[in-house]
């Protein structure tokens, strides 16, 4: 009787540990994907480009599916790690630790999970980091020495990617998440931390319902970074929010869709569009409920802009006409309004370049000017009492000529971190340029700035040089969040996509990403304003300058 008892502790405790260590489907697929993409950045002789690292990621796929706990799991690792062949011990490793790093996106914590890997692999992970890689990668290489963004490199494309292929829908999440793992210097700012987010991801690539369901999960994946910069876009993803446009340009404002303009006056009329037209909502749906159903495959840094991206998210859809509902007048009225293909409309924004306001105000638009003409345009702007600079577009490299006139000396405006190649997660410090010469002052009357969720990076870079000037003031609201120079590369399938590639932070060490810049006078359009057909940002800069 005792030695039965006994028996079935034992039994019941041998059950118990099993149950413990047991792994879920999504748990094994994320461990690997930190293994596979540590080895690949970190292995001395993977990141040397030894090994196809794809087919040896299909090569384990099938084992890491089969094992039943953590033991069984660590196991394959280890052999996996012990193919590879015996690894010296890093001499140069050292030298990092003497570069002043950023290490904010850094963790690789996962490496001692007792709840998923033994000591022995554990180890094993630790002396790889602490040998890691020196020099030229085989995956990854710097684009230019004096920006610090990385370039993609020496991947598969695949471009017979056929979307029922696992290994290769895998493959896509496995090989970008590790890239933004590694190499995105603004992945400590996501709103989901980054590895829940592989955790969530995996089952939308593993059982996709149909080909657009691979691609939205691939939109989403990419939203997921919260950078303005991450833009993803195909042929299913265009399919899923519709090919037909209305022909007039909106703000959303208030959980509504406000009209602001028409991409074609001709049609605009044949609906009765009008400017200020407040719709409340599309197909009998609330327009504030569309965007929030549809936020996760918007991208964009912060709400303002994720509100200017949803441009073909609202009303876009795949027939040529829907039905809204809208306030005009303080009366509300319902009627079916047609869509058009987007080859009707004209995307183009027209500004004049410069003019002189009531008031003797200069205005200038940033987005039409270029580098040459702006000598002319301060010279004859010179005795005017202030400038507008209007930043809400995307200027041409004028921020360091303007500079030398509103500035009567060298500015540090900015800050830099890149990527250091040599231990993957880190980053490295970097002092910025300077705007701005020390000589007497060019043009001595006020300076604003106008800004708003349209000002985008090099936008934003701009505006951060020319807040250096000595009379400056910024008035709008917050800008896109979305600062340094892009890297572009291609998905599985080559699809392409992109990150901010370097960050850029104030001289004081203030972050612009997901923030935007410094406002001094914040003023956002309003639906009042928009109705009444006023600019309420450039009206405050000009109450502003006149005060």
């Amino acid at each position: 009787m005792k030695k039965t008892i006994l028996l079935l502790i034992i039994i019941t405790c041998g059950n118990c540990v099993f149950a413990q260590n047991a792994l879920t489907e999504t748990e094994k697929l994320a461990t690997t994907a930190k293994v596979w993409g540590f080895l690949k950045y970190y292995h001395p002789k993977v990141a040397d480009g030894k090994y196809n690292w794809d087919e040896e990621l299909f090569k384990i796929l099938p084992e890491v599916k089969k094992s039943e706990n953590k033991e069984q799991l660590s196991q394959i690792y280890i052999e996996w790690i012990e193919k590879l062949g015996k690894m010296d011990k890093c001499r140069k490793c050292n030298e990092n630790n003497k570069l002043e790093h950023f290490n904010k996106n850094f963790d690789l914590g996962w490496i001692n999970n007792e709840n998923l890997f033994n000591q022995e692999l554990s180890k094993k992970l630790k002396f790889i980091e602490t040998n890691r890689h020196q020099g030229k990668k085989h995956y990854v290489s710097i684009v230019n020495k004096n920006v610090g963004n990385i370039d993609i490199i020496n991947e598969i494309e695949y471009k017979d990617f056929e979307w029922k292929n696992e290994n290769l829908r895998l493959l896509t999440l496995f090989r970008y998440w590790n890239i933004v793992e590694y190499f995105f210097p603004y992945k400590y700012q996501t709103d989901t931390n980054w590895d829940e987010v592989l955790i969530k991801m995996i089952p939308k690539f593993l059982h996709p319902k149909d080909e657009i369901d691979f691609h939205l999960a691939m939109l989403e994946l990419v939203v997921s970074i919260d950078d303005s910069h991450g833009v993803f876009v195909t042929d299913k993803t265009n399919s899923f929010f519709g090919y037909y446009w209305i022909p007039a340009k909106f703000k959303l404002i208030e959980d509504k869709a406000v009209l602001t303009g028409f991409y074609n006056d001709s049609l605009a009329k044949i609906d009765d569009l009008r400017v200020g037209d407040i719709i409340i909502k599309v197909n009998n749906q609330e327009v504030g409920e569309i965007f929030t159903h549809k936020e996760k495959y918007i991208n964009g840094s912060n709400t303002p802009r994720k509100k200017a991206n949803a441009y073909y998210s609202i009303f876009n859809g795949s027939s040529d006409s829907v039905q809204i509902e809208f306030i005009r007048n303080n009366k509300t009225y319902n009627k079916s309004i047609k869509r058009y293909f987007a080859n009707n409309y004209n995307w183009e924004e027209e500004s004049d370049n410069y003019k002189i306001l009531d008031g003797n105000i200069g205005y200038i638009y940033m987005g039409a000017i270029k580098i040459k003409d702006v000598p002319e345009i301060m010279e004859n702007l010179k005795d005017t009492k202030a400038i507008i600079l209007d930043i809400r577009n995307y200027p041409n490299g004028t921020l360091y000529s303007i500079a030398n006139y509103i500035s009567s000396k060298r500015n540090d405006f900015y800050k830099v971190t890149y990527p250091d190649l040599n231990y993957p997660g880190k980053f490295i410090w970097r002092k910025g340029l300077q705007c701005g010469k020390n000589r007497e002052l060019k043009y001595k009357g006020k300076v604003v700035l106008l800004v708003n969720e349209k000002s985008q990076s090099h936008a934003e870079f701009t505006t951060m040089c020319l807040q250096t000037g000595d009379n400056v003031t910024t008035i709008g609201s917050q800008t896109s969040g979305a600062d340094g120079n892009v890297s572009m590369f291609e998905m599985v399938g080559g699809y392409k996509t992109m990150i901010s590639g370097i960050g850029i932070f104030y001289p004081d060490n203030t972050e612009t990403q997901r923030k935007g810049v410094k406002i001094d006078v914040k003023v956002k359009q309003t639906i009042q304003g928009i109705i009444d057909g006023k600019d309420e940002v450039l009206e405050k800069a000009i109450e502003y300058i006149n005060n």
